[in-house]
């Protein structure tokens, strides 16, 4: 997370709003060799409180946890031209919006692996145009069972939000809209999701 607090003070729904829809992210846990990662699918409580998660079998983290671990999880991004601000004297950076969700990553029982790719399968399709959702019942039968068998659930007990949204706020707002005028053409990625962000900050938004 970013130092400047500037850029730490997005409301808390706003970052679980974030984190819900985009659904995806990094974990990290702890292991006597260094930190061990894994790219993974989440679902998010209603109430924040927890995040649920499955695992391959083979995947190190298994055999670590309970642990403390942190799903990081990533939005648009994109590097800053000093010559889009159009004022003397600035350096490159790169925006970003990331947050982070805190906790304990604990197993659950295997026969909860059903239910938790229903509910997580049912959010996603859900989110899909014009699709008929996807169910599990469309699989063969035995099919579905002989896969959850290869991965295991866990379920993160959020205790911490963190967040960054690095947007330009620290900037005079005719600089932070002048920069926003060339993101798209930036490097990066959702650089014009990021310009529409740097355009209304989530801690200059009107409430």
């Amino acid at each position: 997370m970013h130092p400047n607090p500037v850029f730490r003070g997005t409301p808390k729904d706003r970052n679980i709003a974030f984190a819900k829809a985009r659904g995806f992210g990094v974990l990290a846990v702890n292991s006597d060799d260094g930190p061990v990662l894994a790219h993974v699918p989440f679902l998010i409580s209603e109430d924040a409180s927890c995040a649920d998660l499955h695992l391959v079998r083979s995947n190190p983290i298994c055999k670590i946890a309970p642990a403390k671990a942190v799903i990081a999880v990533t939005g648009p991004d994109a590097y800053i031209s000093p010559d889009w601000y159009e004022v003397a004297d600035q350096v490159p950076t790169w925006n970003y919006i990331a947050v982070h969700l805190r906790g304990t990553l604990r197993p659950l029982l295997p026969e909860t692996m059903r239910d938790m790719l229903e509910r997580q399968s049912a959010e996603n399709e859900a989110r899909l145009p014009g699709k008929a959702p996807w169910t599990i019942e469309k699989m063969s039968e035995g099919v579905a069972e002989r896969m959850m068998r290869m991965i295991l659930p866990f379920r993160l007990e959020i205790t911490a939000i963190e967040s960054t949204w690095k947007l330009n706020q620290n900037k005079d707002d005719a600089v932070r809209l002048s920069a926003a005028d060339h993101v798209g053409t930036s490097l990066g990625s959702e650089q014009l999701k990021l310009a529409e962000l740097m355009r209304d900050p989530p801690d200059l938004a009107k409430k």
